[in-house]
């Protein structure tokens, strides 16, 4: 089977003592540890059962917490736009964001390719792994309960995301937010400076972001998209004068 563990996993009673605190219910461990075996891993390991069935779970039962909290919330808001505000906030790189806020990446059991190229980082393994947790965090608590703690969850995790969203423009994005708010005040067209530094499969870029050839956003990220978004995001704090800027 393989062992499990190494130097950076951490173990899975790590995780689940956090996930009790958070829903108030115990999660059950090898449901969890299936949750956060990638189909990487099973396939070196003697067909393990993987996490994609979790995935499609915890997607749905992400999509119905975010979609309930956004309809109770936005009262005003239309089927449209509440359409987008939730695809601002159950997205591939959202996800991995608040992965990264809890180091969901030291838990996941990955194939030794998959730990080489940098796969404890990749926003898409991220992403898939925070939809399969709480997938495990579903259906570790009997019914209807186990929607409660999965929520208890989703929110704890994504209610600042939720306000982000909330906040942008029309585009729901920062640096659609950024571009209307520079035109409102009549300066130019935002630009970016990009920089990258680090090996091919562990890059990490720097942006800034540019009115009249000022600098008034600087950002860091996994890709080099990531990183304009977060200095677009404080360029936009900046105009605003929207305080604190927008945290990683």
């Amino acid at each position: 089977m393989g062992d499990r563990t190494s130097p950076q996993q951490r173990p899975v009673e790590e995780l689940s003592r956090y996930l009790t605190e958070v829903t108030g219910e115990p999660v059950d461990e090898p449901l969890l540890t299936r949750a956060l075996t990638h189909r990487s891993y099973s396939y070196e390991n003697g067909a393990l059962p993987h996490n994609e069935r979790l995935e499609f779970l915890g997607d749905s039962v992400l999509g119905l917490v975010v979609t309930d909290h956004l309809h109770e919330t936005h009262t005003e808001v239309s089927e449209g736009e509440l359409a987008k505000l939730r695809a601002a906030v159950v997205n591939m790189r959202a996800l991995a964001e608040v992965a990264r806020a809890i180091d969901l990446g030291s838990f996941i059991h990955l194939g030794r390719g998959e730990i080489s190229t940098g796969g404890r980082d990749k926003n898409s393994i991220l992403a898939d792994t925070v939809e399969a947790v709480i997938g495990a965090v579903y259906l570790s608590t009997p019914k209807p309960d186990g929607l409660h703690a999965a929520a208890k969850l989703v929110h704890s995790l994504l209610d600042t995301v939720m306000v982000s969203s909330a906040q942008l423009g029309a585009g729901l994005d920062w640096k659609t937010s950024f571009q209307e708010v520079s035109a409102g005040q009549g300066r130019g067209a935002p630009s970016y400076r990009t920089s990258d530094e680090g090996p091919d499969h562990d890059k990490t870029f720097t942006a800034e972001a540019l009115v009249d050839d000022e600098v008034v956003g600087t950002g860091v990220g996994r890709t080099k998209k990531d990183a304009e978004q977060q200095a677009a995001a404080r360029a936009y704090a900046a105009l605003t004068a929207h305080e604190p800027a927008p945290a990683d």
